[in-house]
């Protein structure tokens, strides 16, 4: 395995889907030598396609399982079984996210483990707990629903609507990625390792943060605003000639530069838009005094004008001129591997954490369903398991 700040650090991921296989990533991006443990019949985003890539393999499956090893281990099977039991027994770091209790029929679960592995991190994933909620199914799209993002996203005389992409999932992985690492700080000073638990309804409330407090505080529910903000203003979506592009005004000297940009001085020195929160009391208003003006000119223009004045503005990018955008900032968005006895080629988002004394390493491209079985019992364990 190549260098990297978690090298000589073992993952038994038997996680899937995304949440999961996402925070995994993280860890192998970072050289940790992470073993993807799948049913005979593997992940089932493998199976989630189209699109696919060049080499006809699933563009979901891909995104969050570059730099792993794929191990096939029937859990039904005392082979299987016994296989998967020697990987969690010999690992740093453990991922799952199966419905509760069944880690627990397989004798995988952490007391079953802790006796033989006990500087073990024992990271569980679920949907709604290991309470009450264990029984729920965790997908992405109903905990945006019952999780209240659903009721702020879209229009406001239209449908509750869900965010593009399963964005609870992301957040969630990220939650597992900061909770394995503060495991392994905790290890460092004790020797022990300890659990992990995070679910995909605790990390979305947690991440609706100014609308939970205000939810909190208040003890008012609020609802949707479109692209609009609920305190402050101009920040929202605004149709120019031939586009559309996004202001983003934070504070009083933006939109008084914002508004001599646009060729209206006079609203800045208007009460009701003098501040911004008078400028939120009357956004109904403003919107219409601006609507008019940024109608006149093509977006680009506007973004560009709005930029030399410190306004911040951008056009609505598809992803494709997102990745573009991002490149011409310097930004590397897009990582390449190769798989070498294959030529496979991938191409995926780059890690966005970049630590300059040890940066992310892209080794290899996601692997293909059992790629790894006849190896990885040759792989020494990374250390010597011992109670202190």
């Amino acid at each position: 395995m190549a260098d990297g700040i978690l090298s000589g650090l073992r993952v038994a991921d038997f996680s899937r889907v995304l949440a999961g296989p996402y925070a995994t990533m993280m860890l192998a991006d970072f050289g940790a030598d992470v073993v993807k443990i799948e049913s005979p019949a593997g992940d089932d985003t493998r199976s989630w396609r189209p699109p696919v890539d060049e080499a006809g393999e699933s563009t979901y499956f891909a995104s969050v399982n570059r730099n792993k090893r794929s191990v096939v281990c029937d859990l039904g099977t005392p082979d299987g079984l016994a296989a998967a039991r020697r990987l969690a027994e010999t690992a740093d770091v453990l991922v799952e996210n199966f419905r509760p209790g069944v880690m627990e029929r397989f004798g995988l679960d952490e007391d079953s483990l802790r006796s033989a592995n006990p500087g073990l991190v024992y990271c569980s994933i679920t949907g709604f707990g290991r309470a009450e909620g264990a029984a729920l199914p965790g997908y992405d799209l109903l905990v945006q629903a019952v999780g209240g993002l659903m009721s702020i996203t879209g229009a406001p005389d239209g449908e509750p609507s869900k965010v593009g992409v399963a964005l609870v999932d992301v957040l969630t992985g990220q939650n597992a990625l900061s909770g394995i690492l503060l495991a392994l700080r905790e290890r460092d000073r004790t020797g022990l390792g300890s659990r992990v638990d995070v679910d995909l309804l605790g990390s979305l409330l947690a991440a609706l943060t100014n609308q939970a407090s205000s939810t909190l505080a208040t003890g008012r529910s609020p609802g949707r605003l479109g692209n609009a903000h609920p305190s402050i203003a101009p920040y929202e979506l605004f149709r120019a000639a031939h586009r559309e592009l996004v202001v983003a005004v934070g504070n009083d000297r933006q939109f008084a530069a914002f508004a001599t940009v646009l060729g209206v001085p006079g609203l800045a020195a208007d009460p009701r838009f003098a501040t911004n929160e008078e400028r939120v009391r009357h956004r109904a208003e403003l919107r219409a005094a601006l609507e008019p003006a940024l109608a006149a000119r093509p977006a680009a223009g506007w973004v560009a004008a709005f930029t030399e004045a410190r306004v911040p503005a951008g056009l609505v990018n598809s992803v494709g001129e997102a990745f573009a955008f991002a490149a011409s900032l310097g930004l590397d968005p897009v990582t390449t591997t190769v798989d070498q006895e294959t030529g496979r080629v991938s191409r995926q988002p780059a890690t966005p954490i970049r630590l300059r004394a040890a940066p992310a390493v892209h080794r290899t491209p996601p692997p293909p369903l059992g790629a790894h079985d006849p190896h990885w019992l040759d792989v020494p364990a990374s250390t010597e398991r011992t109670t202190p």
